[in-house]
């Protein structure tokens, strides 16, 4: 990380209670917490938080050990160090809150870590910026004994509270940190372009200090959470950083379309970067697994059935695509839907892309029981416009909740059943 990078970063501490709470539902149980995200979406920060919030009430006696496996400082290099480092210092007199950072980096880690769990009396949290974390032995150990916490960077409610801004809820504009009057669309479109990366997540931040810090994460994810991983895994021969930097720009340019190895492949080859179907897929599997990119599967709403075909692909973070397309202000639309299935993912659903026969959806989000079938459109000034986006919902026959979510404009609050819900609804207030 260069010198411009490291004077941007935040360091103080800003509570993320979402995380927090999902993180402690299993407080003091036989089950592991494992932390996953995209590489400085805040994991680090959140087992602090949660170190906190354990001691700040926890029974006299308590131990606490803490190991960050990517810190030069760590002198750790094996299972066996690994165990004894923690068998050392846990406490004699009460339960040990066990917090391990990238525990990946040490071949044959799932080993102690499950020999913990069994010789001590701790409570076991960890982090991890690759899904490979849970695709190894530890899945096979402790079937049943981990529950996964799926963080992702900072959702734009999330941003206003590390920018220190709040919108009532009868008002489009507020205080800024600077005294100044400030409206919730230029914040909005700010969060845009600039993502939620927490160590940067301030007005202040400029394109250039911005660019500085994403080209600095993308190389770390690309070498550290991809390249090196998969040389070292020998699996699926991951190696040309080439080939993953054009992919990566080309589902940067197309997330909310739906893809396929074929046509992926086809269209690398057409603009001169010759692959096959079975690299691209190789390729998008590792982008997926580092959280880079997300995939939403399809859903056939008339048979009610997950549809195993031509999934859609969103980016984690606004800001990340912001730095590969080159700041160009294009696409607004999409990426308006790109931030309503990652809030839809802040908010606890499964989401999936609605098929009914030849219409499509865009989000079908379940959750406890519930389903919400959910369009998100920048604007619909037009008439043809909004019979567009209502039209696909109005198809649906069955009895469940329909919704649209509109960025700019004033609109009915209610169109033949459809909710209309704006921007500063949906994502500050949660009225969905």
């Amino acid at each position: 990380m260069d010198e411009t990078t490291r004077n941007i970063e935040r360091t103080e501490l800003v509570s993320r209670p979402r995380w927090l709470n999902e993180a402690l539902l299993f407080r003091d149980t036989n089950v592991i917490k494992v932390i996953t995200g995209v590489r400085r979406c805040g994991k680090s920060s959140l087992l602090e938080l949660i170190r906190r919030a354990i001691e700040s009430d926890c029974a006299e006696g308590s131990g606490f050990a803490y190991l960050n496996l990517e810190s030069k400082k760590c002198s750790v290099t094996s299972p066996e160090e690994l165990y004894s480092f923690f068998t050392e210092q846990a406490s004699t007199k009460g339960r040990t809150y066990i917090f391990i950072d990238e525990p990946q980096r040490i071949k044959g880690w799932e080993d102690a870590v499950n020999a913990l769990r069994v010789d001590l009396d701790c409570d076991i949290y960890l982090t991890g910026s690759n899904a490979y974390l849970l695709s190894g032995e530890l899945a096979t150990y402790l079937s049943g004994r981990y529950v996964e916490v799926k963080m992702l960077p900072l959702a734009f409610s999330e941003y206003l509270d590390f920018c220190s801004i709040s919108f009532s809820e009868d008002s489009s504009a507020a205080m800024g940190p600077d005294g100044a009057p400030i409206a919730f669309g230029d914040v909005f479109r700010r969060w845009l372009e600039y993502g939620g990366m927490p160590a940067i997540a301030t007005p202040s931040v400029t394109q250039a200090m911005h660019s500085a810090y994403m080209s600095s994460l993308y190389n770390t994810i690309a070498t550290r959470d991809i390249l090196n991983r998969e040389r070292v895994a020998g699996g699926r021969k991951v190696t040309d950083p080439i080939l993953l930097s054009k992919l990566t720009a080309f589902l940067a340019d197309n997330i909310g379309n739906t893809l396929s190895a074929n046509s992926v492949a086809s269209a690398l080859t057409t603009a001169g970067t010759k692959t096959t179907n079975k690299t691209v897929d190789s390729y998008i599997t590792a982008l997926n697994e580092a959280y880079l990119f997300y995939p939403a599967s399809r859903y056939d709403i008339h048979g009610k059935a997950v549809l195993k075909t031509l999934p859609k692909q969103y980016v984690c973070d606004l800001g990340l695509r912001s730095y590969i397309m080159g700041y160009r202000a294009s696409d607004v639309g999409r990426a308006f839907e790109n931030t309503v299935y990652l809030q839809l993912l802040f908010l606890g659903y499964s989401v999936h892309v609605g098929k009914l026969y030849n219409v499509e959806v865009d989000f079908v989000a379940k959750k406890d029981g519930r389903v919400i079938y959910l369009q998100a459109t920048d604007e619909m000034y037009a008439s043809e416009t909004r019979e567009r986006e209502i039209k696909p919902l109005l198809s649906i026959r069955d009895a469940h909740e329909k919704a649209i979510v509109v960025r700019q404009g004033e609109y009915p609050r209610d169109i033949n059943g459809v909710r209309v819900l704006t921007a500063q609804e949906f994502f500050v207030h949660f009225a969905l």
